[in-house]
C-alpha cells in the first residue's frame, strides 16, 4: 500500500461584495510539506460571477488576482519577494485571513498518496 502523505487545502472564494460575505468557490490551494507540494487550481466563470455580484465585475482585476495565486505557488521570481519564501511559508501567506475580492476558506487536512490528485478531487467536488 502506498504510503499517505498529510495535505492541507483550502478553498479560493470570488467575494463580489466584502460588506456581504457571499461568495463563490472558484479554486482550490493544496499544500504538502512532506512532497514539496503547492499548487492552485481554479477557474473564472465570468457569467456566473457577473451574474452572482450584482453588479460589474473588474473581471481582469480577479484574473491579475487569480493568477498571482499561481505564481507565489510556483515559486522564484515571477512570484515576486512571497514567491521567494519557502513553499510553507507562501501557503500560509496565500490562506491568510484578509479582506478583498479574493480569499480563502478555513484551512482543512486531509490524507493522500498523490497531491496532484487530491486536488483534481477537491477541486471537482468543491468548485465544478
Amino acid at each position: 500500500m502506498p504510503d499517505k502523505h498529510l495535505f492541507e487545502y483550502a478553498v479560493l472564494r470570488v467575494v463580489p461584495r466584502v460588506e456581504r460575505e457571499e461568495f463563490l468557490n472558484v479554486g482550490v490551494i493544496l499544500y504538502c510539506a512532506s512532497q514539496g507540494f503547492l499548487q492552485v487550481r481554479f477557474t473564472v466563470p465570468e457569467a456566473r460571477l457577473q451574474a452572482f455580484a450584482g453588479q460589474p465585475l473588474d473581471l481582469a482585476d480577479l484574473h491579475a488576482r487569480l493568477h498571482a495565486f499561481e505564481r507565489i505557488c510556483a515559486g522564484r521570481r515571477t512570484g515576486g519577494p512571497i514567491g521567494q519564501l519557502p513553499v510553507s511559508s507562501r501557503f500560509r501567506w496565500l490562506t491568510a485571513m484578509r479582506s478583498t475580492i479574493v480569499q480563502t476558506s478555513a484551512v482543512h487536512p486531509g490524507l493522500c498518496t498523490d497531491p496532484s490528485a487530491a486536488l483534481d478531487r477537491l477541486f471537482e467536488e468543491l468548485v465544478a
